[in-house]
């Protein structure tokens, strides 16, 4: 995906939106044409995040080596892997090829035009309680850019053609891990206020609203991810076992699972109770397990450690260049100690694709 920013789109506060301009076209699958999206609108954290926290102020950033040494033209982007997102790889199994702004060349179609745009922000989460810690864009505040675009969207193919670019888009929301991680895990702040399950609820809750807002602003094919196996995160580990007995922590995987079928539950209803949406629950955690649980048959060696240092707790602003590296990064499942490595990442999308190809 090709990112371009803008300066002039948004309010004072300064903030780029990584506009990614995508044609998109049909691509087959057992004979059939899979319909085509005339945009993809992102929303979530660090595994979707693919650039914006580049251009606020917070120490959550990958815009630096080694992030992004094995990405097209090896160099940062501020993606928190050693290459490409989901979200890349999502595109390109739909078959999304690079095109160029509309308002740059106004010659072509609006309807062989389509935006892809990611309104992510790397550390953010359901709960408000997660942004106040890391100082990133919540999930509201992503809400909000997506209206500004939708505003400039009008303004670029006029009302009716962004109201069907915004009713026919493919939109995927990924969060949640880091409200589990900062409030409940490793700061436990919300301990004292709820139990996992009421938790649970909480962040859930949230989900469903942020869900029904984007509806009420035109949204209606849906992708929405689970969480991953939070306790075989690297720093997770770390944080209970150190360097002794790394495994994963089987009481955080039990209640991440918990969550998961919650929230298929609840994507089903929410689907009941929005006209003309299409909502569908993502699950991540299985394609991780996989290959967490049968390492070889994916080709990876480690599986407890990230690439990065000593693959402990290196992340963020503390994977640096001055950090040293493993030799092969697509041997390891995590780049650094929260974040999958590209190849992890790809295998994540194929499962995901042999999901929903069908739905779609």
């Amino acid at each position: 995906m090709k990112s371009f920013h803008f300066q002039n789109i948004l309010p004072t506060q300064m903030f780029h939106l990584c506009f990614l301009f995508l044609l998109l076209s049909p691509v087959k699958s057992n004979g059939e044409t899979i319909t085509t999206f005339p945009a993809i609108l992102i929303f979530g954290d660090s595994t979707v995040d693919t650039g914006n926290n580049n251009y606020i102020t917070t120490a959550v950033k990958a815009n630096h080596y080694p992030y992004g040494k094995d990405f097209p033209a090896h160099f940062p982007t501020g993606r928190f892997s050693n290459g490409k997102l989901t979200v890349d790889f999502l595109a390109s199994m739909l078959g999304v090829k690079e095109s160029i702004p509309p308002f740059l060349y106004p010659g072509l179609s609006t309807y062989e035009l389509v935006t892809g745009v990611s309104f992510a922000s790397a550390g953010t989460g359901y709960d408000t309680l997660t942004t106040a810690i890391t100082r990133v864009l919540p999930m509201s505040k992503q809400v909000e850019y997506f209206k500004s675009y939708s505003e400039r969207l009008k303004k670029i193919v006029g009302e009716k053609e962004a109201r069907r670019i915004i009713n026919r888009a493919l939109v995927a929301v990924s969060a949640g891990t880091n409200d589990f991680i900062f409030n409940f895990y490793d700061v436990p702040t919300r301990q004292a206020e709820f139990n996992i399950y009421n938790y649970q609820e909480f962040i859930l809750e949230r989900l469903h609203d942020f869900v029904k807002e984007l509806h009420t602003l035109g949204c209606r094919t849906m992708l929405i991810a689970g969480l991953p196996p939070i306790g075989c995160l690297p720093i997770q580990i770390t944080a209970k076992f150190k360097e002794l007995d790394r495994k994963c922590i089987s009481q955080q995987n039990v209640e991440a699972q918990a969550y998961n079928k919650r929230l298929k539950e609840l994507t089903f209803q929410i689907q009941m109770s929005l006209k003309g949406s299409r909502i569908f629950y993502v699950d991540i955690y299985k394609p991780i397990m996989d290959m967490i649980r049968s390492p070889e048959i994916h080709g990876f060696t480690e599986t407890v450690k990230g690439c990065c240092g000593t693959g402990l707790l290196e992340a963020g602003p503390i994977c640096t260049p001055l950090t040293p590296l493993c030799q092969n990064s697509s041997e390891y499942l995590f780049f650094d100690s929260i974040h999958p490595s590209e190849k992890a990442y790809r295998y994540v999308t194929e499962c995901l694709m042999k999901e929903i190809i069908d739905k779609l």
